[in-house]
């Protein structure tokens, strides 16, 4: 497949060096427009932007926001040295809006099956669906995760938009996602049916309050994804003014950047996008400077992962087996042995769907742990079990 068919060059920032060691700019293999398209061999990273804003709704410009956030994010000094990271330009504008998503799609899916971690600059936030399109054809569900202070569920007569694209995703035939998480929903936004909707699906939703209060349990959320989903907006005005919805409430700077570090230790995370940033509204460029540190966290974690996920041997992991008398069902506890995280085991007799070839081990935190020793079931078990019968 020819990539280089679907980008524009950018221009490769430029920096003088001032110490001895390089900054994010000087490392990265760009497609600007002295060079070539760069070489994907031996490629983990591959950085682009998507100029699209057409379905955008009231936050029109922020298609223009990938080159702002790309001034920020090369000035930034790598701390690892074993990722090789592209940087591949930005995604050819198509002649209406389906163009760009059908770009998009066969691009990440190229990239994906390639072993690559496609890292997106937005645009704005229905370019997820084109994202989730690209993995239509690997035989497997998926899980898509999202930080977002609503659900874009919009309404069930409404275009795909960014506001409604959750909604395409979840109608979508042939169905392929099995979880949906958000991650800081504001309940002030989200009308009583939404709510409703998520949970008769088994979605995890969870509270910006709840996110706040124990920013650590998010580590399970996204690293149980495929696909992280974020929206400029969930952080608060005061860190992050550049998008139209920026609001009075939302996450912190530093709490997205914790967030997106714990996404990039996902050993089964295989998308990140960055959407709604909009330098129309943006401060002294703060929200720039904001999301390419997102990024700079994300590529952090990335340089951390351990590949530790748990298979049929287990050798890695430590097993807790605790016994719910109430329910008479015996919960089965990883917690592995290089990074301390924890997963809970399905029996494999509750798997009814044979889609389903991933191993059924669902990522969980210590707090799940202490809670079936309290004789509770957690939450997570639940869900997914409901999902599998």
């Amino acid at each position: 497949m020819e990539l280089e068919i679907y980008f524009t060059p950018v221009k490769a920032p430029v920096f003088e060096s001032k110490t001895e060691q390089k900054r994010l700019g000087e490392i990265v293999d760009f497609y600007n427009e002295t060079g070539s398209f760069p070489d994907l061999e031996n490629v983990k990273i591959a950085l682009f932007g998507v100029d699209e804003d057409r379905k955008a709704l009231e936050n029109t410009g922020c298609a223009d926001g990938p080159d702002h956030i790309r001034k920020h994010l090369y000035r930034l000094f790598p701390h690892w040295n074993q990722i090789t990271m592209v940087d591949l330009g930005n995604l050819k504008r198509g002649h209406n809006v389906e163009d760009t998503y059908f770009a998009l799609k066969e691009v990440v899916a190229y990239l994906t099956q390639n072993g690559v971690v496609p890292v997106l600059l937005g645009g704005s936030q229905d370019l997820t669906y084109a994202s989730y399109l690209a993995y239509e054809n690997t035989g497997r569900v998926i899980n898509i995760a999202s930080i977002d202070p609503i659900f874009d569920l919009g309404h069930e007569a409404d275009e795909l938009n960014s506001r409604s694209y959750v909604s395409r995703i979840i109608l979508h035939q042939p169905n392929f996602l099995f979880n949906y998480t958000n991650i800081g929903y504001q309940s002030y936004f989200v009308n009583q049916d939404a709510l409703l909707l998520m949970r008769n699906l088994y979605f995890d939703i969870n509270r910006l309050g709840n996110v706040r209060a124990d920013v650590e349990e998010t580590e399970p959320m996204v690293r149980n994804a495929d696909i992280l989903s974020v929206d400029i907006s969930a952080v608060r005005a005061a860190d992050a003014p550049g998008s139209f919805y920026a609001g009075p409430n939302g996450l912190s700077g530093e709490e997205a950047c914790q967030i997106c570090r714990y996404a990039g230790m996902s050993d089964q995370l295989s998308c990140v996008g960055f959407y709604e940033y909009n330098p129309r509204f943006d401060i002294r460029q703060q929200t720039a400077q904001l999301v390419a540190q997102m990024v700079w966290y994300f590529l952090d974690g990335f340089a951390n992962r351990k590949q530790d996920v748990p298979d049929a041997s287990k050798k890695d992991f430590a097993i807790f087996r605790v016994l719910v008398e109430d329910y008479n069902e015996e919960l089965v506890f990883l917690k592995s042995k290089k990074t301390d995280r924890w997963w809970l085991e399905l029996p494999v007799n509750t798997v009814s769907d044979k889609k389903l070839t991933r191993p059924q081990y669902i990522p969980c935190s210590y707090e799940d742990y202490k809670t079936a020793l309290q004789k509770e079931i957690p939450d997570r078990w639940l869900k997914n079990q409901q999902k599998l019968m």
